[in-house]
Formats: C-alpha cells, structure tokens, sequence
C-alpha cells in the first residue's frame, strides 16, 4: 500500500477545531513522517497539536501529552507559529490527572521554548492558558512575568486574557489586583464579572462581592447567569443573611436565570446556614433530577439543627451514595454528641464497600474522642499508616485530640512530634491534652512556644492554658494569661474562662478576689461558675460563701441532687449536724432523688453503657454472674488480707 500524499496527511492533521485522529493513528502518522523526513512544517506542527488534543490526553493518559511536549521538542526547526505550542498549553493547563504537578510544571518552559524560537510569536490563544497553569500552580513569580509580557505585547484590551489574568490574580490571593485590572478594563463580559465575584466569595469577601453582584445588576449591560448566581447565593451564605438570601433566590426567578441543578443546591445550602430549614426544604422538594449533592445538603440541614431521626431518614431515602453524605451523617452525629451512633455507622459504612476519607477518619476520631474509645482510636491510626495517608493538619490534630482525651497522653506527644505542619488548632489540642493530665509545666510551656511562632492563639487555647495553671496552683501566671486574652489578643472572655480562673483562685484561698471576679463577670455566672467557688469553699472551710454559693446553685437547678448531697456534707464536715439534717430533709420534702451515674466500656470496637441496676443489656445474665464471682474473689481476698494481719497465717 503506498504511502499518504502530503494532502491525504494535511486532511489527516486538520488545522481548525475538527478532532484528531484516534492515538494508534497519529503514532503511525508520526513514524511515517520520521522515516519520510517531512517532519518539517506544516506537518510536524500540526501532529504536535493533535497529539495534544487526542481523545488520549483527556481521557487520563499522560502519554499523548508527553508525546507532543518530545515531538515539539524534536521538530528540524521551530514552528512558525504559536499554534503547536498553544494547543500543548491548553492541554496541560486542564489535565486533571498530573500527580505532582509534573505536566503542568512544564507549561513555564514550554513557554521559555516559544519566546525562544525566534519564528513564533504569542498570540492572544496563549496567554489564557499559561495564566491557567499559574494559577493552579499558584506562581505568583512566573504569573507577574506574564503579566508584564500581556502588557508588552499589547494584549492588555482583550477580554480573554484579562480574564484569565484576573482569575490567576484572585486564585493567588491577589483580589485587589483582580478589582484593579476589572476596573480598568474597558471590555467587560459575564465572565469578567464572575471571576471577580467568585474572587472575593474564596477570600471570605462577602460583602465585595455582593457590593459588585448589585453593581452588575444595576449596570444592566450583562446579565448574570447561573454562575454569578452561584457565587453571590455563597457569598450570602457566609454573611448568613436570610433576607439578603431569600431577596437573591427572588432575583433568580424573576430575571429568568436557569435553574439548574448545581444553582438550587447553593440556594439550599444558603437557607441551611441561614437557619431555615424550611425554605431548604421546599426548594429540595422542588428539584426533580436530585443529586447527591442534594441530599447530602438536606443531611447537613437537619444535623445543624439536632434533628438526626429524620437526617438517618433522608440517608436511607437516598438512591445512590458515595463517601460525602456518609460524612455528613457521621459529622452530624458527632457534633449531636452521639459517638456511638457515629461508629455504628462506620461500620455500615465498611459493610457497603464505600471507602472512607480523611474526613471520614476525622469524624471516626472525634466519635472517639467523645467516648473515651481507645481501642477504635487505635484502630483508626494503623488504618491511615496502612492505607499511607498524608498526616495532614486536620487528620494529626484529630489523633492528638483522641489519644488525649482517651487518657493516653504520651502516644499524644508522639504524634505531635511526627505531623510534619502544625496549625494554631494543633497547639491547642495538645496544651489543652496536657493541662487535663496534669502536666502544667508542659502545658504552659508549649503555650509560650506557640506564642514564639507567631500562632495566634484563640478562646479554646486559653481554657487549656488556664487549665493548666488550675492543676498547678499556678496563680500568678493564671492572672498574666486571664488578662493576655483582652489586652492583646482581643478576644472575648467567655464562661468557660471565668468559671477557670475563679477556680484556681478559689483553690489557692483567694475568696475574695474570686468573689469579686463572680461579681464584675459580664454575663450572669453559670452553675460551673458557682460550683467551682462553692468547692474552694468547702476546701477552706468559708462556710458563709459556701453557702451563698450552694442558695445560688438550688435557684439554677432545684432538681439536682448532688448539690443537696455536697451541702449537707459541708455542714457535717464543720460539725453544723443540725443543718446538714435540714438539707436532708428538704431533700426528701422536695423530692429530690440522686440521679444514678452512667459508666461506658469499649469491648471490641463497641461502645457498652450502664447505669446502677442496669439491666437493659443482652448479656445481663452472663455480666451479673461475672460480678458475683468478682464480689465473691474480693471477700476472700480481703478475709485472707485480715487473717494474715493477725498473724494466724
């Protein structure tokens, strides 16, 4: 069979947007040209583009791309235009399966090549991608070089690439620069627009970016479609704004902007961290190809708002799951306080199949955490060495946090060593896991460090440092940390603090400054607050305190016990039998009962509780023999500990 003609393979190679040949082709297309020696223009160039563009190099092949970058490379001599050389950028800018960053890192030299050839010249095509690259890389350094060649070469007017310059600029952080080139741009589309507003939506901006949605609005020449939409509903949604919210979603049904799947579930989400259940609800009911998105919106919805029943409900009405709404229900559960219910569900989750995520395992560690669950926290750490995941930030805070408040401090310590970053949340999980182990000292100490790092430390890290110097009796330096919190950090005193300092006076012998310090609070002291100074009282035997501290816990809480209970036994204590006797007897007038204690035990990965007389459990028969076989040990160990202390053994 003869060879194509030079016209069969231009046909073959078209110039304009038709598409390639598949890969197998345009690999016999290249040899032939290298054994026939017409790698030259305009053939050579063009097999570079369309390996470039092959179905190949976006289906999660890197090949293609790899081929055309050593093709482009190899060619006799430079193309004498940019074509080539753009349709290579294009496709390394948007590849989405580059681990490491490998084929976009080569968009900068690919650049360096073209300048280089002498015989091409970027056009208006390349700069898009280039600055697509820079901004998925975030290269500020190469990006503002860039951005000095589009001013040079006079491409500062088109709306494409001051665009694309705009987005790498907000990408990078740089949204004044972004609002800068927007201002000064005389061509402005819908994109222009949305890449501003999106912009500062990522930077935590709200009110700019409504400030411009309103001004596009009121400008009239573009109409906002869905992705200005989307952007301003998320902006909303950070302000959590409901009138602001419900006054955008008017805005979308009135000026005829498509309703598209992606929009409604940004308007749920907005209603959802508004607060309003209900219009999240009726714009759910109102979608009729749901995603899952969706449904996990809804999820998220309901746990906000404590309501778990119908979350599980939503979770078994979905058609489909993947790993997101599992973490919402998950999360849900954790931020309720139902850490049993959050491992069960774990465990449905592995009985499906579905693989678990880093959010997975934070949630999983959280559950933990709350439930003193060693066992399963330990499980969770050997699951992310074997499956080799990053120690992110997230993921080495939450076993920091579990292994402490699971009572295992020192294995704590050892994974705080080992993540490789360490946030202000880092810090505090590990001062706060100090100072409940009683280690003051170390407490304090990384507190100071943290503080040399430059972290700035928030209302959480002072509980734990203020904690530690409770443990310790350290009062002095309690009152330099109390006093840090507003002087320089200007945060908020919250109960929490209070009720902290009030007891590490108390405990010192300081009553009256932590009278005083009751007394001046801004808000209304709580029970812990009374509670703390009621046991300094007792502790130092301030009976008249104690008292006033006790009549002031009754009037919080009449029905609990335990304060009638520690009344009474601080009269006793001071010899006052007469009134320890009347608090017994209000007690029983009042009808007061002490409420039975609930203890928790892990066995296998599951959580077991029980209250005193508890007989609720499956294996209730087996436990109480167990008990009796070990009240039955005791005894004889302690009539055999008395005999042999009489000397008859």
């Amino acid at each position: 069979m003869p060879p194509p003609s030079p016209s069969r393979l231009l046909a073959l190679l078209p110039a304009g947007a038709g598409p390639p040949p598949p890969l197998g082709v345009l690999l016999q297309l290249h040899a032939h040209l290298l054994t026939s020696g017409l790698l030259f223009s305009p053939f050579g160039p063009r097999l570079v583009a369309a390996f470039a563009l092959s179905d190949a190099a976006s289906n999660r092949s890197p090949r293609p791309l790899l081929h055309a970058l050593a093709l482009l490379a190899s060619l006799p001599s430079p193309p004498d235009s940019a074509a080539p050389y753009n349709a290579t950028l294009r496709a390394l800018s948007l590849t989405t399966h580059d681990r490491g960053g490998f084929l976009l890192e080569r968009c900068l030299p690919l650049y360096r090549s073209l300048l280089r050839s002498g015989s091409a010249r970027p056009d208006h095509l390349t700069f898009p991608f280039l600055l697509k690259a820079c901004a998925r890389l975030r290269e500020t350094r190469y990006g503002g070089s860039v951005l000095a060649h589009v001013r040079k070469l006079g491409f500062g007017a088109d709306v494409f690439v001051v665009n694309s310059a705009m987005h790498f600029l907000a990408a990078c952080g740089s949204v004044a620069g972004a609002r800068r080139l927007f201002d000064e741009s005389s061509v402005r589309d819908v994109v222009s627009w949305n890449t501003l507003i999106g912009g500062y939506v990522r930077m935590g901006l709200p009110r700019e970016a409504l400030e411009v949605f309103w001004m596009m609005a009121e400008d009239g020449v573009v109409r906002p479609d869905e992705v200005t939409m989307i952007a301003a509903v998320s902006g909303c949604a950070q302000l959590q704004d409901l009138e602001l919210g419900e006054r955008l979603h008017g805005f979308v049904e009135s000026n005829g902007v498509r309703c598209t799947v992606r929009l409604m579930n940004t308007v749920m989400d907005m209603y959802v961290k508004c607060g309003s259940l209900e219009l999240a609800k009726s714009v759910f009911e109102r979608i009729d190809n749901r995603t899952i998105v969706s449904w996990t919106t809804m999820i998220v919805g309901h746990a906000r708002l404590g309501l778990m029943e119908d979350a599980r409900k939503l979770f078994d009405e979905m058609p489909e799951r993947d790993v997101f709404p599992w973490n919402a229900l998950m999360a849900g559960y954790v931020q309720c306080k139902q850490g049993k219910e959050a491992i069960a569900l774990f465990h449905e989750m592995q009985e499906a199949k579905v693989d678990p995520n880093e959010i997975t395992m934070v949630n999983l560690l959280s559950a933990c955490s709350q439930l003193g669950a060693l066992e399963m926290g330990m499980w969770v750490h050997r699951y992310i060495d074997r499956h080799q995941l990053s120690l992110s930030v997230a993921l080495g805070t939450s076993l920091v946090d579990m292994y402490a408040k699971c009572g295992n401090i020192k294995k704590a310590i050892c994974v705080f060593k080992e993540i490789p970053e360490k946030n202000a949340l880092t810090w505090t999980a590990m001062i706060c896991g100090l100072a409940n182990h009683g280690h003051a000292g170390e407490a304090i100490e990384h507190f100071r460090r943290m503080l040399e790092l430059g972290l700035q430390p928030d209302e959480i890290t002072f509980i734990g440092v203020l904690s530690a110097c409770c443990h310790a009796g350290l009062v002095q330096e309690g009152r330099e940390f109390f006093s840090l919190m507003s002087s320089k950090y200007h945060l908020e005193r919250k109960m929490k603090h209070y009720s902290c300092m009030i007891d590490l006076l108390g405990r010192a012998g300081h009553l009256e400054e932590a009278e005083q310090l009751v007394n001046t609070m801004p808000m209304d002291p709580d029970a812990v607050v009374w509670g703390a100074l009621f046991f300094a009282c007792r502790i130092h035997g301030n009976i008249t305190l104690g008292e006033k501290a006790a009549m002031k816990l009754v009037e919080l809480d009449p029905s609990d016990s335990g304060i009638y209970v520690l009344l009474a036994n601080m009269y006793a204590e001071a010899n006052m039998r007469n009134k320890a006797d009347k608090v017994r007897v209000m007690m029983r007038h009042l009808g007061v009962e002490k409420v039975p204690g609930c203890s928790c035990i892990e066995l296998n990965g599951v959580v077991h509780e029980f209250i005193v007389k508890d007989k609720s459990h499956a294996d209730t028969d087996a436990i109480y023999d167990c008990l009796h076989e070990i009240t039955l040990q005791i005894r004889h160990s302690a009539s055999t500990i008395d005999i042999s202390a009489v000397g008859v053994m």
